[in-house]
């Protein structure tokens, strides 16, 4: 089992306080540091500085950082064409020496293309924009070099693309997609995805979306399915104080973070992520919401990573 801390820096970071939770995933051994790809704040906080572009920021992480994977949970496929998109996150492995991994989906949040000019086309229109996305992505990554791409669709078309840059990870970064839907979302993970996340879901319905995928899988005569992740709010404290004092902190209710992410004491953390693990999870992206809480992730890394 692996821990990869996730943030959400729309809610009111900036670069300098990613650097700081980046280095610190770093320095105490966490798999990967990721970050959220929106554009406007949710929920009751202010939002400031303002929102920060999630590959310009990783690309910056990519000089700053050695060891940590890097990447999105998830990059909205409404937000980017498929080619500059391909260039970024190809630059950006590169920059890293091979440590991306692309989280991509089909963006949900009406608001954030409302506000920053952004079309939001339906939501069958969204899921085949991604499809076609993912093609393009893994057609130009793949390419041969010295050969061209072309990709004809309902959405996007290339034409003679020299399909440079290449990654520094052969074939492309392994490709996350992620959600809860029944149809369409096993569909994808199982024919483009090298991991299926299933985010802010309890153990069960995890499970149960697990099990979809799967059968997506062996339906398209996949032999090895996605490596399967889930995506967990944290809220960790040594004793009942610690906990609420940080359940406070991010507006949160202890009992309903019990019962809906992965809260409590590092004993009760390390237990549901073990109920985590036995269903087929091999990584959780720990969904961290204080990033000005260092301490947070200090005893994540010395009482809940150290025993599991």
């Amino acid at each position: 089992m692996r821990l990869r801390i996730f943030t959400e820096p729309q809610q009111g970071a900036s670069y300098e306080t990613q650097l700081a939770v980046a280095k610190a995933t770093e320095d105490l051994g966490f798999d990967a540091f990721f970050r959220s790809d929106h554009f406007v704040k949710m929920g009751d906080v202010t939002g400031e500085p303002g929102p920060t572009d999630s590959w310009i920021t990783l690309g910056a992480l990519a000089r700053e950082t050695s060891r940590i994977r890097l990447g999105t949970l998830v990059t909205a496929a409404t937000f980017r064409h498929p080619g500059p998109l391909a260039i970024a996150v190809a630059q950006v492995d590169r920059m890293s020496g091979g440590r991306v991994d692309l989280g991509i989906g089909t963006g949900w949040f009406e608001q954030e293309h409302t506000a920053y000019g952004i079309p939001f086309p339906s939501l069958g229109e969204r899921f085949e924009r991604l499809e076609e996305q993912v093609q393009i992505l893994n057609g130009l990554w793949r390419t041969p070099a010295g050969e061209t791409f072309a990709f004809s669709g309902e959405h996007y078309t290339l034409v003679e693309s020299p399909a440079l840059p290449k990654p520094a990870q052969a074939g492309g970064p392994p490709i996350i997609i992620g959600g809860f839907g029944a149809k369409r979302t096993p569909r994808l993970a199982a024919r483009y995805a090298d991991e299926y996340n299933v985010p802010f879901k309890q153990v069960g319905e995890t499970g149960e979306a697990f099990e979809r995928v799967r059968a997506a899988c062996a339906d398209a005569g996949r032999a090895r399915p996605p490596v399967c992740s889930a995506a967990q709010v944290v809220c960790c404290g040594r004793d009942e104080a610690e906990l609420r004092r940080r359940a406070d902190a991010i507006g949160r209710d202890v009992p309903e973070l019990r019962e809906n992410g992965l809260a409590g004491t590092p004993g009760e953390l390390v237990d549901k992520i073990g109920r985590f693990g036995e269903l087929g999870a091999e990584r959780i992206y720990l969904q961290l919401l204080d990033m000005q809480d260092l301490d947070h992730l200090e005893l994540l890394a010395s009482e809940v990573m150290a025993k599991l």
